[in-house]
C-alpha cells in the first residue's frame, strides 16, 4: 500500500509540474506523514492545528465520508468555469485546476491523445451523485470523466472543513 501511495504522489507531483522525489525519498516522506497522522499520544482536544490524538480523519470522522473526485476538461476556460460553478453550487469545498495533463485513451475504437486540464475536487461522498449529474449537464464532452475515490485518512481540520463547506 505504501508503494502505491508513493507512486500516486510521484504521479501527482509530475502532473503539477514539480520535481518528483526519488522513490526511496518519497516512501520515507510518506512513512513520516503516516506516522504523524496515526499518532494517538498527547491529545490536547483543541482545534488549533494540533492533530495529535487524531487518527485517520480525527475523532468523529467516518472514513470515506469525504471523496476526491477527478474530472478532465478540454481547456483552462472550461475547467475554470466548471470549478467555480461546483464551489458556488456547494457541490465542492475546493477544486484544484491542474493544467498540462496528457490523456491517452481509446474512443470509438480509435487511439486518441489529448492535452487536458484536470480538476481535483474535494466533496462529501454523499454529494458525488449530484456532482456527477452537474458535470454531465455542464461539460462539453459527450462522456465526461467523473471518478471519485473515498478519503480514508487526512488532516482532520481539513476533512471537517470539507464537511462544513458542502452540505449533506
Amino acid at each position: 500500500m505504501r508503494a502505491a501511495w508513493a507512486a500516486l504522489s510521484l504521479l501527482l507531483l509530475s502532473a503539477l509540474g514539480r520535481q518528483a522525489l526519488p522513490m526511496a525519498t518519497a516512501q520515507r516522506t510518506l512513512g513520516t506523514a503516516q506516522g504523524t497522522l496515526g499518532n494517538t499520544k498527547g491529545d490536547t482536544g483543541d482545534d488549533k492545528g494540533d492533530t495529535k490524538g487524531d487518527t485517520e480523519g480525527g475523532p468523529g470522522y467516518v472514513p470515506g465520508s469525504v471523496s476526491a473526485a477527478f474530472v478532465t476538461c478540454p481547456n483552462q476556460s472550461v475547467a475554470t468555469e466548471l470549478a467555480r460553478a461546483l464551489v458556488q453550487q456547494r457541490l465542492a469545498a475546493c477544486v484544484n485546476i491542474v493544467p498540462g495533463v496528457t490523456s491517452v485513451y481509446t474512443w470509438q475504437g480509435k487511439l486518441e491523445e489529448d492535452n487536458e486540464v484536470l480538476l481535483m475536487i474535494k466533496t462529501r461522498s454523499s454529494r458525488v451523485p449530484a456532482l456527477t449529474e452537474f458535470v454531465r449537464s455542464h461539460h462539453p464532452y459527450e462522456v465526461p470523466e467523473v471518478v471519485a475515490l473515498p478519503v480514508a485518512q487526512g488532516n482532520p481540520p481539513y476533512l471537517r472543513w470539507v464537511g462544513d463547506a458542502v452540505p449533506p
